[in-house]
């Protein structure tokens, strides 16, 4: 790295020196801020020609503002410009400039997850970690992740636990006995060598590269069958036709319709929306959201040139073409990079007739409406999460918060519930309940610890993520059964409050007094709005419930209704209430006449019987 010597005049002359002492190579260069802070990184085939062109042209607003801040310039040489590309994007990850296009994703998608463990180990996540391990995807649309998990259990026999392996387990789980695991739990049934070579594989296919495995199992099989150790040439026999039947699927997948990503971009000011729409084999799959805010407007030739390679950077499965709306600078060297990522050649696509640029213009609009979504005009949600920053000392206003209330009849049938709100609206369809345990009598507190734990265990474990808050309906009881729940997770970190109904008093973490908020405050009708819909949620769930017992216990001492037979009526019916009014002729549809006759009279034998008085707790 040239790391600058000392010259004198002031920061535009010395910008000029700089760039006059650039050699005529491939690299990246930095424009650095008189701190030396990194202000924006760049690539080029010739440094001294690129660099030199912010000195002499009209530039695009962000990139002038960058240049009036900018005091320094260093530089790094590569031998090629397909090099200069990939080092721009460790810089770009590792230093995070200000005025560089940073991938800012608003939906997170599933990978598969290979550990880099002794005994490597498949994982379902969808975040990216600097763990060591490797990810593969990301897989659209989502269920294909799970898919490919268990494909790769199948052929290969990779584990997906999370035992520490060290061979002393007196037998194997279940996945030994589907053929699933090489079983290294237990010493003696693999070899570190066998293992290895499965993971290999495993590694292979991830990457798409069937061609190399098909070939190394093919000839894995011939020296096997050739030194006459028949079982291991069958298995390798097994697993080669099975990875050629997947290379068929996807060669008859790319002559069946195009494989493809369609971008569309939209740019007002200083934000920014990028749509993808994921074709693959003809057919749109699925799309990522992509957004960006900073100094200065970008043009969309620059925003895109310095994203896509942020995108294929951080996937394994590439398509064969990208349609972008715009030529963008250096085409040639992203071209040559993405076909030695992907293993055969890659085209990027800039239509402006036809079929494809019509698809563009498709994905344009989607852009927009990504982009009205995004950063529509939504003062009252975007004061509300500044205002919840300032009273949680949250690091941004929050952008994901969930919800936790806990509904019971005296104890009985308590049910806990959770409801999302993200990016200013509740999604209900993320929402989830939980059936609490072992309670002994009301139990609010344990309700919660269960709740929270359950809910949050999975997530870590699927995404490694957490919410920026988590709101409980309660008070000090509440939040510390929450806290506890966290801390056994290893999430110490996470932001958590509760909010008291009565006084609508807010509980944080380590303050001994609550916090009185003005009734007006935007944080608090927020929170407020959580935790009515969290209320709403966890009742509802809870009558069900309620319901489904109170019908049970019903039935259950009629000869002749078994569990089938409720689960009928109650699928037919609902509640007991309903059974009740239901005619003769409604009864006998579900389970037949003469136990409807049967039902009917001990239903009416029953009136009256059991009225005693129920409280509900929400």
């Amino acid at each position: 790295m040239a790391a600058g010597e000392e010259s004198g005049g002031g920061g535009a002359e010395r910008l000029r020196q700089r760039v006059s002492g650039l050699p005529e190579l491939p690299g990246i260069y930095l424009f650095l801020d008189a701190g030396g802070a990194t202000l924006y990184v760049g690539k080029a085939k010739s440094l001294r020609k690129r660099a030199a062109s912010y000195l002499q042209r009209e530039l695009e607003p962000r990139l002038a503002t960058m240049m009036s801040e900018a005091a320094d310039l260093d530089y790094v040489v590569t031998a090629t410009e397909r090099e200069a590309l990939l080092l721009e994007n460790n810089f770009i990850k590792a230093r995070k400039p200000r005025f560089n296009v940073l991938l800012r994703d608003d939906k997170t998608y599933p990978y598969v997850k290979l550990t880099g463990e002794a005994w490597p180990r498949l994982g379902f996540t969808r975040k990216i970690r600097n763990d060591g391990a490797e990810y593969f995807g990301p897989y659209l649309p989502g269920g294909l992740a799970r898919r490919a998990m268990q494909l790769v259990q199948k052929l290969f026999g990779v584990r997906v636990c999370h035992l520490e392996i060290d061979g002393s387990l007196p037998r194997p789980c279940l996945y030994w006995d589907m053929k699933r695991c090489l079983g290294p739990c237990v010493a003696g049934l693999t070899t570190p060598e066998a293992y290895a070579r499965a993971v290999e594989d495993a590694r292979l296919f991830l990457a798409g590269k069937v061609e190399t495995l098909a070939r190394r199992l093919r000839a894995e099989m011939e020296a096997a069958a050739e030194n006459q150790e028949f079982e291991r040439a069958a298995r390798a026999r097994d697993l080669w036709r099975e990875v050629e039947r997947q290379r068929e699927r996807s060669s008859l997948a790319s002559v069946a319709g195009e494989d493809a990503d369609l971008y569309g971009v939209v740019i007002h000011g200083g934000r920014a929306a990028v749509s993808i729409l994921v074709m693959r084999g003809g057919q749109v799959l699925d799309r990522r959201e992509l957004f960006w805010e900073g100094d200065g407007r970008p043009s969309p030739e620059g925003l895109l040139g310095e994203l896509v390679p942020q995108i294929y950077d951080r996937t394994s499965f590439l398509p064969k073409e990208v349609h972008l709306p715009v030529a963008i600078e250096g085409a040639e060297a992203l071209e040559a990079w993405l076909g030695e990522r992907k293993g055969e050649r890659v085209y990027l696509r800039f239509p402006s007739r036809g079929p494809k640029a019509e698809r563009l213009r498709i994905a344009a609009r989607d852009a927009e409406f990504a982009f009205r979504r995004r950063f529509r005009v939504r003062g009252e949600e975007d004061a509300a999460a500044r205002a919840l920053a300032q009273h949680c000392d949250l690091p941004e206003p929050p952008r994901w918060i969930e919800g936790f209330d806990v509904s019971h009849t005296q104890g009985v049938e308590s049910v806990a519930s959770l409801v999302v709100w993200r990016e200013g609206r509740l999604r209900k369809g993320e929402y989830r309940s939980f059936n609490v345990r072992d309670l002994e009598g009301p139990d609010d507190y344990r309700a919660i610890d269960q709740a929270v734990e359950r809910r949050y265990r999975r997530l870590i474990e699927e995404t490694g993520m957490v919410p920026d808050l988590v709101l409980i309906d309660g008070g000090r009881g509440q939040l510390n059964a929450a806290l506890g729940a966290l801390a056994r997770l290893g999430r110490e970190d996470t932001a958590v409050v509760a909010l008291a109904k009565r006084e609508e008093e807010l509980y944080l973490p380590g303050v001994p007094e609550p916090l009185s908020l003005p009734r007006g405050d935007a944080g608090l009708r927020l929170l407020q709005q959580i935790r009515d819909e969290t209320h709403r949620f966890a009742l509802g769930r809870h009558r069900s419930r309620r319901g489904a017992r109170s019908l049970r216990s019903a039935l259950d001492g009629i000869r002749g209704i078994g569990p089938r037979r409720r689960r009928l009526l109650l699928e037919r019916f609902g509640t007991l209430d309903r059974i009740r009014a239901a005619t003769s002729e409604q009864l006998a549809a579900v389970i037949g006449p003469s136990l409807a006759a049967r039902l009917s009279a001990q239903l009416a034998a029953a009136d009256g019987v059991d009225a005693s008085p129920e409280r509900e707790h929400g």
